[in-house]
This record gives C-alpha cells, sequence and structure tokens, in this order.
C-alpha cells in the first residue's frame, strides 16, 4: 500500500510541476528567420502563432522585446535579447586565457581652479590652458603620456561644476582617479563630488596634492579634510596613495607617474586582445569639414582603418583615424584615443563602440533601433517664449518653459539637458522639446515656431538665413559662449528679472571691389551693394574667407559724389570706415542695427 502511495505522489507532482523555460539568449537585430533557426522551431509556424496573437511578421523581420515576449510565452521559453555590445562585451571578458595586460586609462578629477588641466599640462609638456575659455576645460580630452617605456592614458575632465556628468562619466571609463587637491585651498565642494563619482564607479584614488610651492599651503591639514570624506592617505595609516605635486614648478610629477604604474601592476588592468575592437565614445561633434567626428577610447581589441562599426544609433565605416595630436594612424590598439571620421552621424558621448563584420549588419540595427525609439518619443508639450515668460509669471499663467538646445559637442548637450530642467520654480517648469549637436538648422526654427519655444545656442554661430528665418517665424534665438551666462539668464527669466536683450538686426550687404587711398581723407572702399541696404548709422562687420576680422561704425557714406544716408540693393557706393584700414578687395561688408528688446 505505502508503495502504491509513493507512486501516485510521484505521478501527481510529475503532472503539476512544469518543467522550466528553456533560456535562450539573442543578439538584438536577429531576424525571425534567424530566431527560428535558434530556436530549433520553423519560421513558417512562429508567423501563425504570432499572427494569432496579433503580430503580423514576415521571416525577414527583426525581432524585437515584444516579439520575443510572445514567443517566448507560446513555446514555454525565456528568451533574452541582448545589444550587440553586451553580448560581445560579455564575450571578452569571459575568456581569461585571452585577457593580456594593457595601459591604464586615468582621469584626473577635483574641484575648479585646482590645477588638473595645469598638471596634465605640465606631464604633456604642452599648453593646455591657453587654449581653453577662461582657463576652464570645456570640452573632455584624452592623452596619451610615455614614461619609463609605458603608456598612460590621461582624461582631462572639465573642472566647473556644471560639467558634473560629464565628470561622471569620465569615471566610469577610467581605470585609476588622481583626484587633485590644492594645498592651500582644501577640500572643496567639487572636490567631494569627485570622490563620490570615484566610489560609485568603484575606481581607485590617487590623490595629488598640488600647489604646494605656494606660501599658505598646508598638506596636514588637506589630508585632514580628506580623511573625514572617507579617504585616509597611507602618510596617515590609510591605503590611499598620496602625492605632494607643484605643477606650475612640475615637483614630484615623476613619482606621481611612478605611482599610477605601480598601481596598475597592483590592480591588474587588462583586455581582450582578440576580439573585434570595442570602446566608448568619449566625445563626438559635427565638423563642418569632415562631418560627425568622435574621440573614442578602445577597450577591447584592435580598430584599424576601414573596419565597420556600431555605436548607438549611428554606424560606420573608420575613414580615417588620428592620434591625441592629429596624425594620421592605420589602427588603434586597446587603451588608446583615437578620433574616428566616418559616422552617419553624431554618436552620443557615452556610447558604446563595436567594430562589426560588415557594414550592412550595423546599418539593419541602427536602422533597428532608430525604428524602436520613434515609437516611443512623448508629445511636444506647449511653450512659451523667455522674454514674456516674467509677465506670465505675475499673471499666473506660465507653467513651463521647453527649449530646443544645439550646441558644438555632445558633452555641452549632456550638461544642458541634466543642469537646465533643475532650475525650474514651483510656478515655472522646464523640459527640453529637443537637443543635438551641430548648428541651428530650418527644422529647429519651425519646431520653435510650432512649439512658441526658445533655442539656445551654445558654442556655435547660426548664419543669416537662419536668423531671418527666426525673425519671420517670431522665434528667439539666444546665444551663449560661456555656460555661466546662459544658466543666469534662465534663472533671471524665472525669477521675472530678465535683461533686455540685445539684438543684431540684418541690414544687407556689399562688396568692396576697389580701393581708392586718398590724401587726408584715407582709405575708400568702392563697393556694390549686393543684398538689403546699407546706411549711414550702420554697424559694419567686415568679411573675409568667410571670417570676421573687424567690427566698428562707418564714418563715411556716399553716392557718386553725395553723401547719402543708405543705399540700396544694386547701387554703387562709397565707404570709409572708422579706425580701420586694412581693408581689401573682395572683402564683404555686412550692415547691422543693435536693437534693445526690453522683456
Amino acid at each position: 500500500m505505502e508503495s502504491e502511495k509513493k507512486k501516485k505522489t510521484i505521478k501527481s507532482k510529475t503532472k503539476t510541476e512544469a518543467p522550466s523555460p528553456k533560456k535562450i539568449i539573442l543578439r538584438e537585430g536577429l531576424t525571425l528567420k534567424e530566431l527560428s533557426e535558434k530556436v530549433g522551431i520553423k519560421a513558417k509556424d512562429i508567423i501563425e502563432k504570432l499572427l494569432i496573437k496579433g503580430f503580423s511578421l514576415s521571416v525577414n523581420d527583426i525581432i524585437n522585446e515584444s516579439t520575443a515576449q510572445a514567443v517566448s510565452e507560446e513555446y514555454s521559453l525565456k528568451i533574452e535579447l541582448v545589444s550587440v555590445e553586451k553580448e560581445l562585451q560579455t564575450h571578452a571578458e569571459s575568456h581569461p586565457e585571452d585577457m593580456t595586460s594593457r595601459p591604464p586609462i586615468v582621469t584626473i578629477m577635483g574641484h575648479v581652479d585646482h590645477g588638473k588641466t595645469t598638471l596634465l599640462d605640465a606631464i604633456r609638456q604642452s599648453n593646455l590652458v591657453g587654449k581653453e575659455s577662461g582657463g576652464i576645460t570645456q570640452h573632455i580630452g584624452a592623452y596619451q603620456v610615455i614614461h619609463d617605456n609605458r603608456p598612460i592614458i590621461f582624461i582631462d575632465t572639465p573642472g566647473h561644476e556644471a560639467f558634473t556628468r560629464l565628470r561622471a562619466r569620465g569615471a566610469k571609463l577610467t581605470d585609476i582617479v588622481v583626484l587633485v587637491v590644492a594645498a592651500d585651498d582644501g577640500v572643496m565642494p567639487q572636490t567631494r563630488e569627485a570622490i563620490s563619482h570615484a566610489k560609485d564607479a568603484n575606481v581607485p584614488i590617487i590623490v595629488a596634492i598640488n600647489k604646494i610651492d605656494r606660501k599658505e599651503a598646508d598638506t596636514d591639514k588637506v589630508k585632514q579634510q580628506l580623511s573625514k570624506e572617507g579617504i585616509t592617505v597611507e602618510d596617515w595609516g590609510g591605503d590611499v596613495i598620496s602625492v605632494e605635486v607643484s605643477a606650475k614648478e612640475k615637483t614630484n610629477l615623476d613619482e606621481l607617474l611612478e605611482m599610477i604604474l605601480l598601481l596598475c601592476d597592483v590592480i591588474e588592468i587588462k583586455s581582450n586582445p582578440t576580439i573585434k575592437a570595442q570602446g566608448v565614445v568619449l566625445e563626438a561633434r559635427l565638423d563642418a569639414k569632415k562631418g560627425a567626428v568622435a574621440t573614442v577610447i578602445i577597450q577591447h581589441g584592435t580598430l584599424s582603418q576601414g573596419e565597420a562599426f556600431l555605436s548607438g544609433v549611428c554606424y560606420g565605416k573608420a575613414r580615417a583615424l588620428f592620434d591625441e595630436k592629429g596624425k594620421a594612424v592605420k589602427k588603434a590598439e586597446s587603451s588608446m584615443p583615437v578620433e574616428i571620421l566616418g559616422f552617419s552621424a553624431v554618436p552620443r558621448a557615452g556610447d558604446y563602440f563595436q567594430v562589426m563584420s560588415n557594414i550592412d549588419m550595423a546599418k539593419r540595427i541602427v536602422e533597428h533601433r532608430l525604428s524602436q525609439i520613434k515609437k516611443e518619443e512623448p508629445l511636444r508639450p506647449e511653450h512659451v517664449t523667455l522674454d514674456e515668460l516674467f509677465k506670465k509669471i505675475e499673471k499666473g499663467e506660465a507653467k513651463e518653459l521647453p527649449l530646443i538646445i544645439k550646441a558644438d559637442v555632445h558633452g555641452s548637450i549632456e550638461v544642458l539637458v541634466d543642469i537646465l530642467p533643475n532650475l525650474a520654480s514651483e510656478k515655472v517648469k522646464i523640459k527640453i522639446v529637443h537637443s543635438a549637436t551641430g548648428n541651428i538648422f530650418e527644422s529647429d526654427v519651425l519646431l520653435a515656431s510650432a512649439s512658441n519655444a526658445v533655442i539656445i545656442g551654445y558654442n556655435i554661430k547660426p548664419n543669416q538665413k537662419i536668423l531671418d528665418l527666426a525673425k519671420k517665424e517670431d522665434v528667439e534665438i539666444r546665444l551663449y559662449n560661456i555656460i555661466y551666462e546662459l544658466i543666469e539668464d534662465i534663472k533671471k527669466a524665472i525669477s521675472g528679472m530678465l535683461e533686455p536683450t540685445i539684438k543684431e538686426t540684418y541690414l544687407g550687404k556689399v562688396e568692396i571691389r576697389k580701393i581708392f587711398k586718398v590724401s587726408k581723407v584715407g582709405v575708400i572702399a568702392g563697393c556694390y551693394v549686393t543684398d538689403g541696404k546699407i546706411t549711414r548709422n550702420s554697424e559694419i562687420k567686415v568679411i573675409r574667407n568667410e571670417e570676421v576680422i573687424h567690427k566698428g561704425k562707418i564714418t563715411s557714406l556716399k553716392h557718386i559724389k553725395e553723401n547719402v544716408n543708405e543705399v540700396v540693393k544694386g547701387y554703387e557706393c562709397g565707404i570709409r570706415l572708422e579706425k580701420f584700414k586694412e581693408i581689401q578687395e573682395g572683402d564683404l561688408l555686412e550692415a547691422y542695427i543693435i536693437e534693445k528688446v526690453s522683456p
């Protein structure tokens, strides 16, 4: 009897306990036909089953998440879709026998003005600071330094607190963080921020106590402050390496580099050189001559010129490779920063970069990704203009200020998209309608017109055609070169204290066809008005080879021999400029007036 009960129990368990579904990992971009081959089920049967569930697919359609879920439910499978980059990255790191040592990638972090760029400058023996706006690094750069015949890759991250996201991205890419703290200033807000980023990324830290050459330097005070932040240096019984340096005097720089290499040997930094190249986009921009360009740090494998690649929603072939000095190279190995030409569009900073076997596969995956993104796009919100915002606030009408943001590089886009919404008040929220790298295009103006949005341009200059269209569509374009001014304007607009806007109103364009040198009078330009008009009170831009070489005023405007107030398109005139005699035949004069537009 007991044996029969046991048999019944076993039978009942067999009936109720369903076998666990078979797990199948599929790479994105696979077609339904390829899926059928992977799971061992005829494509025709899968199509019929999916049709009953409301999916109309053919054998060449790409499988997405919802399709994979439907197939999983129908055939008791557990299908997991992974990105191409993740699949190949997992493959690279799951073969320890193929891993070899590679150069360390080092990120320099710390508070603004504590000497990060100056330190890197001293290490590289070049003048980076002189090239930066106001001495503050505006964009991330990567540079290779050789010490004891061993390369070290440095990432120089921006110093201003508004660039928090760029700094965070730098920490994710790096193997070692060099935390720069000024000996005369100590731990500051951005120092704490940098420590948080490094800890979150689980990256080891080397502290560089800079500016020890100054009289006010107090290294013990700095170490004490660091210990309160959880960074205890070796001198104080901790395990964090610290080096006292002076970037200005080039003191102990060799010791700092030696400590980096020593730590590199301890933590064993490795990569897999046997696979197709993988990396991360460090920075990207739209170049007027080169097209979409990106700086990529290779993490595994070797990238060769001419190879097809995939990066986010961009693809392409590596048409040309350049190192950090601008020298053309044929290949880029692990840890090497390289500028790549050949992207189909500007990739996002932080996107993975993956070499593909062919361009068609890369293109197919990108097209699929774009189609999925398009389906998920939200509806556009309503907008108000910046100059009218404070009036709406007073009336209680303003609720939202969405913006269109265009900037020269993606790093700036990321920062602005991150910080601007945080400037919102209780009465006004800020939302980003659209953001992208590159100049302002007609589509941006039309989008702003339709949504009553403000266009913010950072480190770019739209052409006259775009400015004319914006005026016609009554769209406001605000241009900035300094991020602090941009943030301050948004804050003022929200608080209802916006200052009057200074606008340049285009009048016309004049071509210099002949130069006359008149004694006791000076240089007279014989001109022809090619567009619009020029007036006696115009402001003038002198343009040569598409560059503005001078801005000034008119001291004399004549038609034939008579002094006139204006000359219109199709007529000749004589012009003398104030305090500028270096005009040449072929130069263009652009006439405009400056207007103050009150809020």
